[in-house]
C-alpha cells in the first residue's frame, strides 16, 4: 500500500498512513474519536508511540458535539464540566484555553447541575410557582431521599428509586404532596431522573449515590467543548469515517477492520466506543470477550437525554438561568436551559430525558422542535416561534446508542471497573469505566488517561524498554512503596 500524507486545514488534523510507522516503534490503534479516545491518543503520541485514531463520524468529539450553524456554538452532547476545581483533571486544559465557564450551581445542590435561586417553575397554565413553595418542597424531596437511605439498609435486595419513594409515602404518609406541592415534587424528580438520563423505574436504590461529585459546583461551556477537543487532537494521526467491525487479538499484536474494508494491525488497541454501541455488538471480537467482561456490557445500564435547540429573533422570556414545567408526573414536566443569560444567545434549550427523551426521538425533527415550543407555550402563552432549531438523537444514533450510562436496578456498582480492566492487549476507556465520575466529560478524559498509561506500560514491558521505570523525580521528594501480600 503506497503511503501518503495529506492534510486537512480545515479540521487542523494530521492525517498519515500506518503503514509508516517503524517496524520497532511501538504501536496502538486507539477505536473512538470522543473524549476518551482523544486523551488516550494524545498521551500515548506524546509518549513517542505510533497511534491511529479510527472514528467511525465525519467529525471528531462523539457525544460532544458543539454546533455552529446558528452562527455561535451550542452543544448538542456534554455541556458542563462537572466540579469547577483544580481537582478536575480538565481544568488545567480549559484554563490554559481561556475558555470561559458559566456557574450554574454551586456546591451541595439538590438539582446537582444548577442552584434553586437560578430557576423559575410554573404550572401548565402558565401561573409562576411562588419561590418558597420551591424551596419548601425542595427541603421535602431531600428528606425523602434521606427516607430511601433507611429504605436501603433495611432491604438486601435492591429496588429501583421509584419503589423506594412509594415504600417512604407508605410508611410516612406525611411526606406525601397534594396539588400544586406535589407537581413541584414531581418536577425534582424529573430533574433527578435527567442526571441519570433514565427514568425514576430503572434507576438502582444500591447504586444510585455512588458516584463521587468534585467541589466547586457545575460550570457551563460558554464556548462549548469543541475547542477542548480540538486542542487535544492537534496533531494526531486521526482516520474520520472508519467504523469498526472486527477486533482480532493475537498474543503478539491486534489487527482492526473497519466497515470500508481496511485493516490496521498494532501491538495494542484501546477502545473508547459508547456503551451502547458496545452493548449492540456492533464490533465483534475475536476471540470473543470473557464472559465477565461480556457481562458488565449488558448490565451497565445507558440512559437518553437529548437537547432540542430553540433559537428565537428575540427574548421574551424572565431573565433566569432555568424555566421549568411543573406536571403531575416527571413524564410531564419540562425543563429549559437559558443560555441568553449564560452566553447571551436568543436560545432556549429543551432536554427531555429517559422514557420521554425515547418518544420525542420517534418524531421528526421539526414535529420534536414543535413538541418543545408546545411546552415553552404552556407556560409564555405569547412566546413567539423560532427562527430554527436543533435536536439531537443520542439514542438512535448508530454511533452512541445512548447519552451516558448509569447504575440499574440489581447490578453492583463494580461494573463500570470490570469493564475498564484490560483483556489481553485490549484496553477499555470511556465514561462507562469510570467509577468515580461516571457519565461526565472530565470522567472519560480519566479513563482515556488511564487506559493509555495501562498499556503503555505493558507494551514497552514486552519491548524490553525497562527504563521507563526511571521517571525524573523532584528533588527530596518521596514516594511510597508498593506493596501487596497474597
Amino acid at each position: 500500500m503506497e503511503s501518503r500524507i495529506k492534510t486537512n486545514s480545515r479540521k487542523g488534523f494530521y492525517y498519515t498512513n500506518v503503514d509508516q510507522q517503524s517496524e520497532r516503534s511501538p504501536s496502538v490503534i486507539v477505536i473512538g474519536g470522543g473524549m476518551a479516545g482523544i486523551a488516550a491518543a494524545r498521551a500515548l503520541h506524546d509518549a513517542s508511540f505510533q497511534v491511529v485514531l479510527l472514528e467511525s463520524r465525519d467529525r471528531l468529539g462523539g457525544r460532544i458535539h458543539t454546533d455552529y450553524s446558528f452562527g455561535f456554538p451550542v452543544d448538542l452532547g456534554a455541556s458542563w464540566l462537572h466540579g469547577v476545581c483544580n481537582e478536575n483533571p480538565l481544568a488545567p486544559l480549559i484554563g490554559r484555553l481561556g475558555l470561559p465557564l458559566y456557574r450554574t450551581c454551586e456546591d451541595n445542590s439538590v438539582l446537582y447541575d444548577h442552584d434553586l435561586e437560578s430557576y423559575a417553575l410554573f404550572d401548565m397554565d402558565g401561573n409562576q410557582v411562588p419561590q418558597e413553595l420551591v424551596t419548601e418542597v425542595g427541603k421535602i424531596f431531600e428528606m425523602i431521599l434521606q427516607e430511601t437511605d433507611n429504605v436501603r439498609q433495611e432491604f438486601s435486595e435492591d429496588m429501583s428509586i421509584l419503589r423506594a419513594l412509594s415504600l417512604v409515602f407508605e410508611r410516612k404518609p406525611e411526606l406525601r404532596l397534594e396539588g400544586l406541592s406535589h407537581k413541584v415534587l414531581q418536577w425534582y424528580l424529573c430533574r433527578m431522573e435527567g442526571w441519570f438520563a433514565a427514568d425514576a423505574d430503572s434507576i438502582s436504590l444500591k447504586c444510585w449515590d455512588q458516584e463521587e461529585l468534585l467541589p466547586g459546583g457545575h460550570g457551563l461551556m460558554v464556548r462549548g467543548y469543541l475547542p477542548v477537543i480540538h486542542t487535544l487532537a492537534k496533531g494526531l494521526d486521526i482516520r474520520l469515517g472508519h467504523r469498526v467491525t472486527k477486533i482480532v487479538r493475537r498474543y503478539n499484536g491486534v489487527k482492526v477492520t473497519t466497515e470500508n474494508g481496511k485493516t490496521f494491525v498494532a501491538d495494542a488497541a484501546i477502545i473508547a466506543v459508547p456503551l451502547g454501541v458496545l452493548k449492540a455488538n456492533v464490533i465483534k471480537f475475536e476471540p470473543k470477550l470473557p464472559e465477565w467482561k461480556e457481562a458488565a456490557i449488558a448490565d451497565i445500564g445507558v440512559g437518553v437525554e437529548n437537547k432540542i435547540i430553540l433559537h428565537f429573533k428575540n427574548v421574551f422570556w424572565p431573565n433566569v438561568e432555568f424555566l421549568g414545567v411543573v406536571s403531575e408526573t416527571s413524564y410531564g414536566c419540562s425543563y429549559f436551559l437559558n443560555l441568553h443569560k449564560a452566553a447571551g444567545h436568543n436560545v432556549l434549550v429543551y432536554m427531555p430525558a429517559g422514557r420521554l427523551a425515547k418518544d420525542i426521538e420517534k418524531m421528526s425533527d421539526e414535529a420534536a422542535a414543535d413538541f418543545a415550543f408546545a411546552q415553552l407555550k404552556k407556560i409564555l402563552p405569547d412566546a413567539s416561534s423560532p427562527i430554527q432549531y436543533l435536536v439531537s438523537r443520542w439514542g438512535t444514533d448508530i454511533n452512541s446508542l445512548g447519552s451516558y450510562s448509569f447504575d440499574a436496578v440489581g447490578k453492583p456498582h463494580g461494573l463500570y471497573e470490570r469493564l475498564r480492566v484490560p483483556v489481553d492487549n485490549l484496553f477499555f476507556a470511556g465514561e462507562a469505566t469510570s467509577v468515580l465520575y461516571t457519565g461526565s466529560v472530565h470522567g472519560a478524559y480519566s479513563t482515556g488517561t488511564m487506559a493509555a498509561e495501562d498499556c503503555r506500560m505493558r507494551v514497552l514491558e514486552r519491548y524490553g524498554e525497562l527504563d521507563i521505570f526511571q521517571p525524573v523525580l523532584e528533588e527530596g521528594s518521596v514516594i511510597p512503596l508498593l506493596i501487596s501480600r497474597i
